[in-house]
């Protein structure tokens, strides 16, 4: 089974994640929104690639077994007289049951199917899943529309930072590549927390020149990380 992203946070790192947030809200009108997601596909495709190569290994090992059982029907020196190898029945049963066997390893060990996902794929994935949180969450709805949404997916090993139409006008999406690899850093090292602090305050540095903060600023949006599991 997929590794839920609740479980690579800690109490003292989320306690870190919020207090990072707050900290970087003093410097900026902004509202940072912190999300980590278990999973942002489905890939249904690349489950079925691995099962259709495993009923052909499944296959493969069904005919050696069955021409070592007929080897070992033959009289020394023999050789058989008609090598056919498995039935057509017998091929389509176990190229059947092989394929639901591999199918149903890739659905309950995600790591196995990992390798026939497209990085393309991934990526699109990630990005439409943090568009569906931007809306989830509210990000959208604040005042100026200044929210930014830093969005981790744990299973992709990929980030999105994603800012409301203001924001976009300011600030190309490049800006963003170097908070998203510190995010990413942080919880390929197993410091989920740390990694989070790093791009929320990053985050607040590429903020603070265009959206500082303003008189009687308040903070619309709450401080946690949102986790998607």
């Amino acid at each position: 089974m997929i590794k839920k992203a609740s479980s690579y946070f800690s109490t003292e790192d989320r306690n870190t994640i919020a207090d990072a947030v707050a900290e970087a809200e003093k410097k900026t009108s902004g509202e940072i929104v912190p999300v980590a997601a278990t999973v942002s596909g489905r890939y249904d495709r690349a489950e079925d690639i691995f099962g259709f190569l495993f009923a052909l290994v499944f296959l493969a090992g069904a005919e050696c077994l069955s021409t070592n059982l007929l080897a070992g029907t033959l009289q020394w020196g023999a050789v058989p007289s008609d090598a056919e190898g498995l039935p057509l029945i017998h091929t389509i049963v176990i190229l059947m049951v092989g394929g639901i066997l591999g199918t149903a390893l890739a659905t309950f060990f995600p790591i196995l199917r990992q390798p026939f996902i497209p990085k393309k794929e991934m990526a699109e994935e990630v990005e439409r899943r943090a568009a569906e949180a931007f809306q989830k969450f509210r990000v959208r709805k604040t005042q100026g529309a200044h929210g930014v949404l830093i969005y981790v997916s744990v299973y992709e090993q990929m980030a999105r930072v994603m800012g409301d139409d203001a924001i976009v006008e300011k600030l190309d999406q490049k800006v963003w590549e170097d908070i998203c690899a510190l995010v990413v850093r942080g919880m390929r090292d197993g410091q989920p927390g740390a990694g989070y602090k790093q791009a929320i305050l990053k985050c607040a540095d590429v903020l603070e020149p265009h959206f500082p903060v303003q008189p009687g600023d308040v903070n619309e949006l709450s401080n946690e990380l949102r986790i998607i599991d």
